[in-house]
């Protein structure tokens, strides 16, 4: 991989504690546990209209982990992450980068589905601070479990929760960030936001420039198979 120069990440002011996720995680935490408990967290309100909480999925050592901001409409009444038209595209810029299925777990900061309703159709609606802060401790336990040595943090709400609210998505994007998430932390933007661009010329840009991201997430893949040091150890 050439070389890409690493850019450390400025801290955050301290958030609010939690309003209360962590007291729905279960005792014994493997993800199949963790995706069944999910179903019954009222850490927040969002999930009094959404259908069902939204787990991450993928492979259990998954060496990468994809986090976007929140299951959208389609997600929201399947029940898995990414399989909407923004998470084709994710898996479009994947395959072209040459990433493999099994090197990934793709998950999102909020578990339910936060929109606004207009006539039949619902529209999504970005969740904020309190809400991100309240799934947040699910998004932990993912991450302690699945110890990724990649982390892809898709938009500004996923990378805001994760690297401080002062992190800038527009200036940042593709590059390699020092961070305690991972070896290799590398934000970029929602794939949704691809699909929203204004025009056709606009959508082909912002497309090579996502999938621009993305080969740089597979630069750091490709790096890690010259690197001889041990996985970080589980937790206790």
């Amino acid at each position: 991989m050439s070389p890409t120069r690493r850019i450390s990440t400025p801290g955050d002011e301290p958030a609010a504690p939690p309003p209360g996720a962590e007291a729905f995680l279960p005792a014994t935490r493997t993800l199949p546990t963790l995706q069944k408990a999910v179903q019954g967290c009222r850490g927040c309100d969002l999930y009094r209209e959404a259908t069902q909480a939204v787990f991450g999925e993928g492979m259990p050592d998954a060496r990468i982990m994809l986090i976007g901001e929140q299951p959208g409409d389609a997600e929201d009444r399947a029940g898995h992450p990414f399989v909407g038209p923004a998470g084709k595209l994710l898996g479009d810029a994947l395959r072209a980068a040459g990433i493999p299925g099994d090197a990934t777990y793709i998950t999102n900061v909020v578990k339910h589905f936060k929109f606004t309703r207009r006539g039949k159709k619902r529209i999504h609606d970005r969740p904020n601070r309190y809400e991100r802060e309240a799934c947040k401790p699910w998004l932990g336990a993912e991450l302690e479990l699945v110890r990724p040595e990649i982390v892809v943090l898709l938009g500004a709400s996923a990378a805001q929760t994760l690297l401080g609210s002062s992190f800038r998505v527009t200036q940042m994007r593709g590059r390699i960030l020092e961070t305690a998430l991972a070896r290799y932390t590398i934000a970029s933007v929602h794939p949704s936001s691809v699909l929203r661009a204004p025009d056709e010329d606009s959508r082909r840009e912002a497309r090579d420039a996502f999938f621009a991201d993305m080969r740089v997430v597979a630069d750091c893949y490709r790096a890690l198979g010259s690197i001889r040091s041990a996985r970080r150890p589980r937790p206790e």
